[in-house]
């Protein structure tokens, strides 16, 4: 079996069914295999073809009681029959809805963040695109409106897509956001990864601080100022809510000083998944006092362009910072 189409036409079929790459392998390619086929080889097979394409094209064919030779035919003319060439509707439709299994709102993000992933490494969407509507994706996946506006809620925060009521929804027009999302969003809801969210937070505030320090960019650094001086304020005038903001503007603003773009987005994606885990923090006045001098130590080393330091009062503030929240 020999044919350009081969590869084209697995990856029509593929998206006709609705499912991801993941969920095609997990429904058509697992059976009688000791280690399921990888992800990563199965996109190449849909891009370049191999050697495997044709074991690939059997094991589906037969998985839907088609002739193999299908797969041979233009990709446009078998685009256009697709539906005519599968006479065994149930059983598509029972894949499909095997495809769009829920196991709660993690897989249903887990499709949707692979399906906007797919669409823009093809060349389908680009940033600031607008993508389908809420009913033609609950369609595809197969599961409700409703969970599907709660899980582009979820994406909308994690910074993946942009929520404009009124007008619809939109791929994010920062690049790096986009790059991080399928990171960060598995971290986000399984919560026995809170101490390595913690841990990867650590590391990128404390590099941050250290790359801060070399900062050249005064409109940075300024305001890198006022937030110090907002939080003082707030800390005389006993406001709670004010000092709380400043602390996360201050986080933020430091992480922008570092001039790495993904260093920026992560911090800012892992300080949104944090709020969702976080229980109490900062009862006593006394750790507020405590926080604001932490910041001072790392602020003074900024200021100064002393490396090291800036490190070192980082990594000592997020240590201590662990120890006065609790999370669920």
């Amino acid at each position: 079996m020999s044919s350009i189409y081969k590869k084209e036409n697995l990856r029509i079929l593929r998206r006709h069914l609705g499912l991801t790459q993941k969920e095609f392998i997990n429904n058509f390619l697992s059976e009688e295999e000791d280690k399921p086929m990888s992800i990563a080889t199965f996109s190449n097979l849909e891009v370049k073809g191999g050697a495997r394409l044709n074991q690939v094209i059997l094991k589906t064919a037969n998985k839907i009681s088609v002739d193999p030779m299908i797969f041979a035919m233009d990709s446009q003319e078998f685009a256009g029959q697709l539906s005519s060439l599968l006479p065994n509707e149930k059983d598509i439709q029972q894949i499909q809805k095997q495809g769009a299994k829920k196991n709660g709102i993690n897989h249903l993000i887990n499709q949707l963040t692979m399906h906007f992933a797919q669409q823009v490494m093809d060349g389908e969407l680009k940033k600031g695109d607008k993508i389908e509507s809420d009913r033609e994706l609950a369609a595809m996946l197969n599961v409700g409106r409703s969970a599907i506006r709660e899980a582009m809620k979820v994406l909308d925060v994690l910074g993946m897509v942009d929520i404009r009521p009124g007008q619809g929804t939109y791929i994010s027009s920062n690049e790096a956001d986009f790059f991080i999302i399928p990171l960060s969003w598995s971290l986000f809801l399984n919560g026995s990864q809170i101490e390595n969210i913690i841990t990867v937070r650590n590391l990128l505030e404390t590099k941050a601080a250290e790359l801060a320090a070399h900062c050249q960019d005064v409109n940075c650094l300024h305001e890198l100022s006022l937030i110090s001086h907002k939080m003082q304020k707030a800390l005389m005038e006993g406001n709670h809510n004010d000092f709380l903001e400043g602390d996360l503007d201050f986080h933020s603003c430091i992480a922008r000083c570092s001039g790495n773009d993904v260093i920026y987005t992560m911090i800012q994606t892992i300080s949104n998944l944090m709020r969702n885990v976080s229980g109490t923090g900062m009862i006593y006045e006394e750790q507020v006092r405590e926080i604001y001098d932490e910041h001072q130590k790392i602020y003074g080393s900024i200021l100064t362009h002393d490396a090291d330091a800036s490190r070192e009062a980082m990594s000592s503030h997020l240590a201590k910072s662990k120890k006065r929240y609790r999370y669920r």
